[in-house]
């Protein structure tokens, strides 16, 4: 697979997009989120069941953003990660691949989820320091 520099510069060189997208098809990212999820969850060894629950969402939501029929927001993403124990860095590389804003330290409201995602706080208690603060909850 060639590096995104590499990418880069032959996407500046050519002359033929349909040639550049058929010549790399194989280093595109794909952004499915129920597969990106997946991973995790696997790593991670919960159930959905406990996911939908840690997370604040419906069994019902969960299993669908599974299937790949319903695509979550950036706020319902970083609720799954609440869910999942994920670290920070596991929470921005998801954000990344499911092409959303990363967590901003400089944004309060991200400064706060980030504080809670290194310190392992729960969604809950993060979303209650949220409302406290007047800022956006994550659901």
């Amino acid at each position: 697979m060639k590096s995104t520099d590499n990418l880069l510069q032959e996407l500046m060189s050519a002359s033929d997009l349909d040639r550049f997208l058929s010549d790399n098809k194989e280093s595109f990212t794909e952004n499915n989120v129920g597969k990106i999820l997946s991973v995790l969850l696997r790593k991670k060894g919960i159930s959905k069941a406990t996911l939908a629950k840690q997370s604040g969402m419906s069994e019902v939501y969960l299993h669908q953003v599974f299937a790949g029929r319903r695509n979550p927001s950036r706020s319902r993403l970083i609720s799954l990660c609440f869910g999942l124990s994920a670290t920070l860095e596991e929470t921005q590389e998801l954000l990344k691949q499911c092409r959303m804003a990363q967590l901003y330290s400089r944004d309060k409201r991200d400064a706060i989820v980030m504080f809670g995602l290194i310190n392992g706080i729960s969604l809950f208690d993060v979303n209650d320091k949220l409302f406290s603060e007047g800022e956006e909850t994550l659901y």
